[in-house]
């Protein structure tokens, strides 16, 4: 994809107060549990491999808070590398037009006090606090530079946001002069947090597949389900004020391919967010597509495993049910029975803390296994962005404000 999309985005409030640098380099440590990462998750994104990374190369990432707060960190990620990642300067701003930022908004992130971080293979590194306010439902631009990076780089492909690279550190300046190619990508980030003003506010984490990735969603728009959900929630009062969508394009719940399975990025993507109170599981569709074999109890059995061990970290799931695509190349009659046994069983068996029947949505009233043509994306499968808000105000808000 190219990631040259139209943008459309407001201006917000710039960020506060400049935070105070060391110049001794910190070492990461290990994945943070959400427990020792403090605040709310305000973005997040799926992190998977994303081919060679390129030495001296600056990016300038354009990502959309869902709740507004104080002490901004962002987590960069080496999830997926082979061997140490050093970052020597990561800057938090505020866009303006095309990479340039407001006057006054790039402020300069530590980790530990240093302005340089090395991450080991496998692992992310959280920033410290940044002073200031970051308003809920805004664009940030957070802009790093790796010096010698070498091997598996880790990001999201399909960003549906554009960004922008060069060569060099460029982090500090507010011009986009120095940042004169675009990418459709999220590289070597994949969190930010903030400290919300009320202190019980939580966050949901949408786990899903393409659908929750935003694809036939207009890019630079933000008008993925979750990003419909996040403004339902800001105008709602509810104590769940964070979305993080951490939805990824051709995943599967049981099996490794188009990244690795729901089951396997369980506890880096969802579980290790600070102030998840809620997990919306929203999968499965492409494991009953793929004609693998995969079985209705085959894949309840991985939503079993998915809601024990998210249960077991404290948290609420809610699940939807999976949608109609008749009309998609992979369809057949026997997908689509495992498709309704799943759907039973999402709805009658007990297992969730609550259901959202997004299959109820999306399906046309003259048959159940295609999509309602007015919210159909084009390709039988993908909802357009009507589809994509029908899906978001599908959800009762009320579900996600749940504790155990």
């Amino acid at each position: 994809m190219s990631g040259r999309f139209a943008r459309g985005r407001r201006l917000a409030a710039a960020l506060l107060t400049a935070v105070v640098c060391q110049s001794v380099p910190a070492q990461a440590a290990a994945p943070l549990p959400a427990s020792r990462a403090s605040g709310v998750v305000t973005w997040a994104a799926s992190a998977d491999r994303m081919g060679e990374g390129t030495a001296g190369q600056g990016y300038r990432l354009i990502v959309h808070t869902s709740v507004g707060g104080t002490g901004l960190r962002v987590r960069v990620t080496n999830a997926f590398g082979d061997r140490p990642l050093t970052l020597d300067s990561v800057y938090a701003g505020l866009p303006d037009q095309g990479a340039a930022l407001r006057p006054g908004s790039n402020r300069r992130l530590t980790f530990g006090g240093s302005r340089t971080v090395t991450v080991p293979a496998g692992a992310v590194a959280w920033s410290d606090p940044l002073p200031g306010t970051v308003p809920a439902g805004a664009d940030l631009a957070v802009s790093l530079h790796t010096p010698d990076a070498a091997g598996p780089a880790t990001g999201h492909w399909m960003a549906l946001q554009t960004s922008y690279t060069g060569q060099g550190d460029h982090t500090a300046e507010e011009s986009g002069t120095n940042w004169a190619r675009t990418t459709g990508s999220w590289w070597y980030l994949d969190a930010v947090s903030v400290r919300p003003s009320r202190a019980a506010a939580g966050a949901v984490v949408a786990l899903g597949d393409s659908i929750t990735d935003g694809w036939h969603s207009t890019g630079d728009l933000n008008r993925r389900w979750p990003d419909y959900l996040a403004r339902r929630l800001s105008t709602a009062h509810s104590a769940v004020m964070g979305v993080a969508d951490e939805g990824f394009s051709g995943n599967q719940v049981l099996a490794d391919g188009a990244g690795q399975s729901a089951l396997n990025r369980l506890d880096r993507d969802v579980l290790s967010l600070p102030g998840v109170r809620t997990v919306f599981l929203f999968e499965g569709v492409n494991d009953i597509k793929a004609h693998t074999g995969v079985t209705a109890a085959d894949l309840i059995a991985g939503y079993r495993k998915i809601a024990e061990r998210v249960h077991a970290a404290g948290k609420c799931v809610v699940a939807a049910t999976v949608g109609p695509f008749e009309g998609w190349p992979e369809w057949d009659p026997a997908a689509e029975a495992v498709r309704r046994d799943v759907n039973r069983f999402i709805r009658t068996g007990g297992l969730f803390d609550a259901v959202t029947d997004f299959d109820r949505t999306l399906r046309s009233p003259y048959d159940s296994a295609r999509l309602l043509p007015f919210l159909d994306g084009g390709d039988h499968i993908h909802p357009n962005d009507k589809g994509m808000g029908a899906l978001a105000d599908a959800v009762d808000l009320g579900s996600l404000d749940c504790t155990r």
